[in-house]
């Protein structure tokens, strides 16, 4: 027999149990209606979304870089949980749904986001980026008119397929280089003029970049060397005839943690992309997608910490020591 040992943590309502975050809402956002939070913090603590978040885990992600009949497929397959993890978060607007949805969208958006770390850091990488990336797609008024309802939309759909074709998408970043790092005015990558369409400026570009994160997102902004200086490019998974653009992944990235997501490595071989804002301005056009990631960053750390104090809290309250529950002994007090 077992005894003197916590119980797993579940069932409990991950937003009515945080006073702090509630305290805060009514603080910055004092008209919000919270309903959807509760429900949100409801539904993480299940266990099968807490069983999801272990299984995507476990099973991570593969790269699949040739079908069985030797053709380039550069294709990731994930474990069933972490699509279904990824659709929780879609459903609730974590993603680019606020941009449609006014200004106190954010701040719910902003506490969810905190909510969902608490159950599974991982998929919300790509959930952040398409988050992000609006206010910088906004510089291609053509393109953000075709992708900007589905970058809002909540529907999930996991199809490889162009994604003008999709009910919702996804979006990821490219900057870092192997001989660059942070430095990214180090890139070799070579983005050579091929034409013009409906999306304005087509370019074509050669190179590689050493951290492609979510390498299954619809559509990517990354950075290249064009004529006019380093610019910024919106490069689509699948090009609008359906075929896959030359986006080569070569291994994915063996981390530490962020196991549930693919993060990878890839080459560009002559890759189809269209230029977003001004050409030779990429830095500051891509840190307008970067500054916002940034603010996940905060927001997902703060997730984390609450997280560990919560679980740390319920082991405490449940286990004895030399005749008291942990919580009430005066060491532990002081802590």
């Amino acid at each position: 027999e077992v005894f003197n040992q916590a119980l797993p943590r579940s069932g409990n309502n991950l937003f009515v149990d945080n006073a702090a975050l509630r305290d805060a809402l009514r603080f910055n956002a004092p008209g919000l209606d919270t309903a959807e939070l509760r429900q949100l913090g409801a539904t993480l603590a299940e266990p099968g979304m807490q069983t999801h978040a272990r299984l995507a885990n476990v099973h991570t992600p593969e790269v699949h870089t040739f079908d069985r009949f030797g053709r380039r497929e550069d294709r990731v397959e994930f474990h069933p949980s972490y699509h279904a993890l990824l659709g929780a978060a879609l459903r609730h607007g974590l993603h680019g749904a606020p941009w449609a949805d006014g200004k106190l969208a954010h701040v719910e958006r902003a506490a969810g986001f905190m909510l969902f770390t608490e159950l599974e850091p991982s998929v919300l990488c790509p959930i952040s980026m398409t988050y992000a990336v609006t206010p910088a797609l906004r510089a291609n008024p053509a393109l953000a008119a075709q992708w900007g309802p589905l970058l809002t939309s909540r529907s999930y759909d996991a199809r490889f397929i162009d994604g003008l074709r999709k009910t919702g998408v996804t979006m990821g970043m490219g900057m870092t280089e192997k001989q660059g790092g942070s430095d990214v005015r180090a890139n070799t990558s070579q983005a050579a003029p091929d034409g013009a369409d409906k999306w304005g400026r087509r370019f074509s570009i050669t190179g590689h970049k050493w951290f492609l994160s979510a390498p299954m997102s619809d559509a990517f902004l990354v950075l290249a060397n064009s004529p006019g200086g380093l610019s910024c490019f919106f490069m689509p998974r699948l090009l609008p005839d359906g075929s896959v653009n030359a986006i080569r992944i070569q291994r994915l990235k063996d981390k530490l943690g962020n196991k549930a997501n693919a993060s990878s490595e890839v080459e560009f071989d002559g890759a189809t992309a269209w230029l977003v804002g001004d050409e030779g301005r990429g830095v500051p056009q891509i840190l307008e997608m970067g500054s916002m990631t940034r603010l996940d960053c905060a927001l997902g750390t703060s997730g984390l910490m609450r997280q560990a104090l919560t679980l740390a809290l319920a082991h405490a309250a449940q286990r004895a020591a030399f005749g008291k529950k942990l919580v009430e002994q005066p060491l532990m007090k002081n802590v």
